[in-house]
């Protein structure tokens, strides 16, 4: 099994241990040999469950698949992101040494849903801490490294799970998406990155308005399509059944601005003229068009909400833990945007909520012109590990103006840090801002070999449109046996 594990995705190990050509034992015996081969070289697993993992799979073999339940993936392996997704019984770290030891009692509704459907929960992937930044680096467990380069971030938050998927030790991998989390991280592993619309996936984490969503990361798009099927509600197949709807010419928007970043870098741009002159060798019409939005102002209302949900994890984090929260137990970048959150947030959140509202009424009569739209994932390739941590005078900064807040100087700190965040990944946030479902696809790679993913963004609830789209790129542009060195090597 260990030779032929990468050549089937989830559906399609699901299926042989259905026919019992291979039992769910075998399965996570070789999802654990290739984390326990690959994991030090990646650190995408921060907690393993491998025993409780395997006594479930033998469990199995005596009585059968329906020890897993009647889930279509019963058996398959699986890991969970270590943030907003609560596991009973297993640690919920959320990258902070402050949850370190915190041990959640329930299931999230996602995880929940996830064992409903069969699937067999042996570890918990690495995070940013509280899920903050787009690149995964926490102090607590160090970084989680790109499989295609090792010296490179496999994005984040949900940069563990990538970088697990994308190393071959499981065909799909629970993700989050409150700015970007699942598609940035499935931008940089050469992945498929399913960002639902915002009401059909429980948000992982209380948010002020709705900015986050739960699904995954994987190497096939029917994989995501029935893992949505099967983890949402009201649905009933419908996004697998999208993966064979008959062709429809779609008229997409072209959209080349950078949004919130800077500016887009060469290898962005030629990875959007490919997947536009892809769409078009398909039959889709496409034209340029711009959003007319001004994204400054998206800029600062969606920090505004996002320094409140720091607030509420961490200068609250007691209400979560049960425990008091220490300035030692936080990074400075998530302790500062919590006292952010504490003396603005709060202040400038109903003037954050009204200009949500306002975008996503323009962005709903943007789509009645589009069906769907193309728009970068990231301003730019994967960078070096290291290359955004806050330098030793940023850290001072920070330090300084969480013990004395100063609001102008507060805002002058949250300008400053979203510059340098946005810079690079500031293409992802507008379509939680507005609830859109968007998906990044892997249709390129640059001289480096580094994936370089591209954005399409549907209208809301749109999801089986896009899935369609989606199944469409994949049969035109296969990328699934697509596998970095390190992985092919083993």
């Amino acid at each position: 099994m260990q030779s032929e594990y990468l050549d089937y995705d989830a559906i399609g190990l699901a299926e042989l241990v259905h026919t019992g050509q291979v039992s769910a034992r075998e399965l996570i015996d070789t999802a654990i040999a290739r984390a326990e081969a690959v994991n030090p070289a990646i650190n995408a697993i921060v907690l393993k469950d491998y025993q409780a993992a395997r006594n479930r799979a033998s469990r199995s073999v005596r009585d059968g698949a329906n020890s897993f339940g009647d889930g279509p993936l019963a058996g398959v392996p699986y890991l969970i992101k270590d943030l907003g997704a609560p596991v009973a019984g297993l640690r919920m770290s959320m990258g902070s040494r402050h949850f370190q030891h915190y041990i959640p009692r329930e299931d999230s509704p996602i995880v929940a849903r996830s064992k409903a459907a069969g699937l067999n929960i042996f570890g918990k992937t690495n995070t940013p801490e509280i899920g903050q930044m787009p690149y995964t680096e926490p102090d607590l467990f160090g970084p989680a490294r790109n499989p295609w380069g090792l010296d490179y971030t496999p994005g984040g938050s949900s940069g563990g799970a990538a970088a697990a998927v994308a190393g071959g030790v499981v065909p799909l991998a629970h993700a989050a998406d409150g700015g970007g989390s699942i598609r940035i991280p499935a931008s940089c592993c050469g992945l498929f990155g399913f960002k639902p619309s915002n009401d059909v996936q429980p948000q992982p984490l209380p948010a002020p308005g709705v900015l986050s969503v739960d699904h995954a990361v994987s190497r096939s798009v029917r994989d995501s399509a029935m893992l949505l099927d099967l983890t949402s509600s009201g649905h009933a197949g419908a996004f697998s059944r999208a993966l064979s709807e008959p062709f429809t010419p779609l008229r997409i928007g072209y959209m080349a601005e950078p949004q919130l970043a800077a500016g887009l870098s060469a290898d962005v741009k030629a990875a959007l003229d490919d997947a536009g002159k892809l769409a078009e060798s398909l039959g889709h019409h496409v034209e340029p068009a711009s959003f007319g939005l001004d994204f400054d102002a998206i800029a600062h209302a969606f920090l505004v909400m996002w320094s409140v949900l720091a607030e509420e994890i961490v200068l609250q984090a007691d209400k979560i833990s049960g425990q008091k929260p220490k300035r030692g137990e936080f990074e400075i970048a998530s302790w500062a945007m919590a006292h952010i959150g504490r003396s603005i947030g709060e202040k400038d959140l109903p003037a954050a909520l009204e200009l949500q509202r306002q975008v996503t009424a323009k962005m709903d009569a943007l789509m009645t012109r589009y069906d769907v739209l193309l728009t970068p994932t990231l301003a730019a390739a994967p960078f070096k590990i290291g290359a955004k941590q806050p330098t030793q005078f940023e850290r001072f900064q920070m330090g300084l103006l969480t013990a004395v807040p100063v609001e102008s100087l507060l805002r002058r700190m949250l300008a400053v840090s979203a510059k340098k965040a946005f810079d690079w990944a500031g293409c992802t946030e507008l379509f939680n801002f507005t609830g859109q479902p968007a998906m990044s696809v892997p249709l390129y790679w640059n001289a480096r070999g580094l994936p370089i993913g591209v954005q399409f963004a549907g209208r809301r609830n749109g999801d089986a449109a896009l899935f369609t789209l989606a199944a469409q790129l994949e049969a035109a542009r296969p990328w699934f046996n697509k596998r970095p060195t390190l992985i092919a090597a083993r």
